[in-house]
């Protein structure tokens, strides 16, 4: 059992990271991610959270709203911005942007225009 446990630790989150980073805009599924690492999807989100701090889905979520708000600050429209970052539509950034950072897109733009 010990080498199970020790075998598992040394295993690395970087391939499921570096594929959430290069493919945000895509659907993303756990099963994947887990596969990537070679770990079952129940281990996966384990060592998952307890490596990063959170779940990988809410992992997921939160990188795709940086990057909204990247694309957001250069002045892209929100419709795009949720296609660009994977969101199924404009109304689901929305939802996601409004839940992480207390405003909607469409404020935060208008803030992010106001500061500059």
């Amino acid at each position: 059992m010990a080498t199970v446990v020790e075998g598992t630790r040394r295993r690395s989150l970087a391939p499921a990271l570096e594929h959430i980073h290069q493919h945000l805009g895509e659907p993303l599924r756990l099963e994947l991610l887990a596969q990537l690492c070679g770990l079952s999807l129940w281990r996966f989100a384990r060592v998952f959270r307890q490596r990063v701090g959170t779940s990988p889905y809410r992992y997921i979520n939160e990188q795709r709203i940086e990057h909204a708000q990247a694309l957001l600050r250069q002045g892209l429209p929100a419709a795009r911005v949720a296609s660009e970052v994977g969101f199924f539509d404009q109304s689901h950034l929305n939802r996601r942007f409004k839940r992480q950072c207390g405003m909607t897109p469409g404020q935060f733009q208008s803030a992010a225009e106001s500061a500059a």
